[in-house]
């Protein structure tokens, strides 16, 4: 029995009538009906809405079959729905594992965190494209906030404020309601975990470096990674190679787990060492970072580090 005809018999057996053009013959015969909800238009149950709602949204056929019976249609209803009961389902299940994601556009650069349970989903396009929207709504509430003219400014974003963002473009709803979507997908917990922003004026400069990096056309510019960096520069003039300076310096900042920029002044220290300028540069230990910077005519005043996962072992510890 072909697909619409099967189709056709689900919708006699649950609404007692025949769409019309069936290709079923009508029985003379008296038919009871076996369903007492809302009736289907024929449009509206046919092969070709099912088999759209199908592609777009991923979900199964029974799925989406039936959120055109309980929700007129409206399966992204229907998914939200399944998504938060799934969600308080999966809440507590630890979240080790995730992304981190890196975009910049003009003068602000953006870097999120969301976490999951297990690396095979995080490389499933579908979280992929939830961090993207993550990354992007972060970036529209940095650009709804006023530049300063001679200061950069910085921020960040617990999990709570990340959740209550606007989705960002082309969404509906909150980053909340794409998190309760993509768990409904993917059958995982997952936690929005943070987020960093940094916009800079004229003669500031944003180095940045993901760990492991990758990019997708799928994904707009953003980058993804386990561990991401962005390191504040000041500079007097602009240089053709601060791009490469500032991966440099990202790199250092992700190897070397810096907690303060210190001085050029500070004593050079060892391994153990937390100020930035002060540790030996990561990819030549002979000198220390502050060695590297002076001669690049730029001066490191800030910087941000995430790795993914940070303090889930220490909690569990706890």
């Amino acid at each position: 029995m072909s697909l619409l005809r099967s189709l056709r018999v689900f919708l006699v057996a649950r609404t007692g009538s025949y769409p019309a053009g069936s290709l079923l013959r009508q029985s003379p015969q008296p038919r009871h009906t076996f369903y007492a909800g809302p009736r289907l238009s024929a449009s509206a149950s046919s092969k070709e809405l099912l088999m759209k709602l199908r592609r777009k949204t991923g979900y199964s056929f029974v799925n989406c079959k039936k959120a055109l019976e309980t929700c007129g249609g409206d399966l992204k209803q229907e998914a939200q729905k399944e998504g938060w009961s799934k969600a308080a389902k999966l809440q507590g299940r630890k979240t080790k594992e995730g992304l981190i994601g890196l975009l910049q556009e003009g003068n602000t650069t953006v870097l999120v965190e969301v976490n999951c349970e297990t690396d095979f989903v995080s490389r499933n396009l579908k979280f992929q494209l939830l961090v993207q929207q993550v990354a992007l709504g972060t970036m529209m509430h940095c650009q709804t906030l006023k530049d300063q003219p001679s200061a950069y400014s910085k921020g960040f974003l617990n999990s709570s404020e990340l959740s209550g963002l606007p989705a960002g473009p082309d969404r509906e709803g909150s980053l909340k309601d794409q998190l309760a979507l993509a768990i409904g997908k993917l059958g995982e917990n997952m936690i929005l975990k943070r987020a960093a922003w940094v916009k800079v004026p004229s003669g500031f400069y944003v180095g940045s470096y993901v760990h492991g990096a990758m990019q997708s056309p799928s994904l707009h510019k953003l980058v993804l990674g386990k561990y991401g960096a962005l390191v504040i520069c000041e500079t007097s003039e602009q240089k053709t190679n601060l791009e490469d300076v500032g991966r440099r310096l990202g790199q250092h900042v992700v190897g070397m787990a810096p907690l303060s920029v210190g001085s050029l002044d500070d004593e050079p220290g060892g391994e153990a060492e937390t100020k930035m300028l002060s540790q030996p540069y990561l990819l030549d230990p002979s000198i220390t970072l502050g060695q590297y910077v002076q001669p690049q005519g730029v001066s490191v005043v800030d910087f941000v580090r995430f790795e993914c996962g940070e303090g889930e072992e220490a909690a569990e510890t706890e």
